[in-house]
Parts: C-alpha cells; structure tokens; sequence
C-alpha cells in the first residue's frame, strides 16, 4: 500500500517521515495485542485505496471490514474511548482530530479522505484530494438496524469492496442476535436497559431512541430506556437524581471510562446512596439494591462496528443489585 510521496521527498520530508514513523512506532508499542478482523480480499492488493479519516467511527468501520485507514486522527485516545476493534500498527497518527497535523498529513500519498460534517473545517488542507462524507449516525427520533445500512454500503463503495460491506452487514447482525441470546440466558428477568455515561458526579450523558444503542439492543431483544429525546449525537443531559425516574426493572448501564475518583466520589454521594445503586452489590443499602453495570469504553458514533463491541461487551460484564427483576 502507497504511504509516501517518494518522488517529492526532499530532506525536509525525509526528516517528516522519520518523525512520523518513530511516533508510529512509540503509539503502537503500547497497542493492544487484539487481531483486527481479516480483510475479505488480498491486504496486499495494491488496488486499495490509501485512505485517511480523521474521525473514530469512519475508522473504526473500515477496520471492522478488513480494509483499515493508512492514517487517522487521535490515535491513542481511540484506545481510551473506543477500544475495538483494535488499530493495526500500520495505520499513523496525523495529530488530533478536529486538527491534524498539517505537516505529517502532507508526507501521506492517499487517495482520499474520508470525513463527516464535523470535519468539514478540514476540507481546505487537504488540497484536491477525492473527499467522500458519511454519518454514521441515524437521522430519526428513533434509530433502526436500517438507518445504518446506506452508511455501511457507502463506506465500501469508497474503498472499492461493496461486499465486504455488505458481508460485514450480515456477519454483525447475526453476531449481535447471538449475543442476546447469550445475555438472555445468562440474565433471563432483565429486559430493559438505560445506558448513560457519567461528566462528573452529578451530571451525565443518558442515550436516547436516536443513538445506535436502541437498534443494537431491539436485536439483542432487549429494550433501551430513555427519559429523554436525544440530541445529533444521540444523548440527552441529565442530573444524577433523575435517574429516580427509571423503573426498578431497569437496568442501568454505565459506560466506562469512570475514574476511580468518581468512583468514590458517588458512594459517597446521597443522591447515589437513595437512589440504591452501588458498583459493589454487598454494599448496596439493604432496602434497595437497584440493578446497575459498567460496560467498557464503547463510542456511540462508530454506527454497526459500535453495535458488535456493544453487544459483545454486554455479553461479558456482570450486572450487581437486584438482576431477578
């Protein structure tokens, strides 16, 4: 695969691409030991497109697929906030997001840039480079399986295997069922989940009918629990008491990363304490003991590839609190 402009190199960008690749190689040292799923068709095909994507989800897709980015942005908080599918040593990291590094994007030899609208900042450093833009992200009030399939297909007919997408599709929607019934059996009387990710002790995030969590556990046969519509990114805010408002049959799914700080932070909170929630089912009050899990880092704008870590992550952790709901 073409990574470097070789006829352009001076000793300028010789000097870039011993920088680039040294951060490379620093990044990857600490890298997860997971296999990124294999590519449908030959990694060695020099008929790939060189692809770059600043975005998480747009990345996290075409790794899922088989076909990873050569670059993309923020490569190791994807490690933090995504987690999986895990990033090939192969792929560099151009800087942050929102604004890559002008300098390491210009020693890249790509073929395209692959971006939503939040990047469209970007547009103008990338020259006239092909510029393909997707969402991953359901424009309804309530998302289904179906508003992420376009998006799917889509990002396979940029990189030039619209059957890898679409195979991709199937594979992960049989998986995700699978997984539910794997969660039903072991967790027979929970059916409904309310999933939130906390800001601090006292403010979170809780995700809404329009976030990808809703198609994902209506395959599972599970049901998402929202108090509130959510916004484009398929959340809505919320304070901590007005999780007083979800049935006792609720299970509440916070997801990760929670620091050790607000750990402590909440069990030493009132609010937390009424409410009957505890990350230690001994110590839960003994009048209420409220169903409640934290569930690994899992980004929620990274559309179908989203889903399989959702439903693979729900199948593996253990709910404390009242579970014979």
């Amino acid at each position: 695969m073409r990574i470097y402009r070789s006829q352009r190199h001076t000793a300028s960008s010789l000097i870039g691409f011993f920088v680039a690749l040294c951060c490379s190689l620093l990044l990857s040292s600490c890298q997860s030991p997971d296999t990124p799923p294999t590519p449908l068709s030959n990694p060695n095909d020099q008929s790939l497109p060189s692809v770059m994507t600043p975005d998480w989800g747009i990345a996290a897709t075409l790794i899922a697929m088989g076909y990873p980015p050569v670059a993309m942005g923020d490569k190791p908080f994807y490690r933090e906030w995504v987690g999986k599918p895990s990033i090939p040593d192969t792929t560099l990291d151009v800087g942050t997001r929102y604004q890559p590094n002008p300098e390491m994007f210009s020693q890249l030899d790509l073929d395209m840039v692959i971006d939503n609208a939040f990047y469209q900042h970007l547009h103008p450093m990338y020259g006239d480079l092909p510029i393909h833009s997707i969402e991953l992200t359901s424009p309804n009030k309530v998302a289904t399986w179906e508003d992420f399939i376009e998006p799917t297909l889509k990002l396979g007919e940029y990189v030039g295997h619209p059957q890898a997408a679409q195979a991709y599709l199937d594979r992960s929607q049989q998986k995700i069922a699978q997984a539910g019934q794997t969660f039903r059996a072991r967790y027979p009387h929970i059916k409904k989940l309310a999933v939130v990710q906390f800001a601090d002790s006292n403010n979170l995030r809780m995700f809404s009918y329009n976030s990808l969590f809703h198609p994902a556990l209506e395959v599972m046969g599970l049901q998402l629990v929202a108090l509130a519509d959510g916004n484009q990114w398929g959340f809505a805010p919320i304070m901590l008491g007005e999780l007083a408002q979800l049935d006792d049959d609720t299970c509440l799914v916070i997801v990760e990363p929670l620091s050790n700080l607000l750990k402590l932070e909440l069990q030493d909170s009132l609010v937390w304490q009424r409410l009957g929630y505890s990350f230690d089912g001994d110590r839960q009050p003994a009048g209420k003991r409220r169903c409640v899990t934290l569930l690994p880092a899992t980004w929620n704008n990274s559309g179908v590839a989203s889903m399989n870590v959702l439903a693979d992550r729900l199948t593996n952790v253990t709910f404390v609190g009242n579970t014979d709901l």
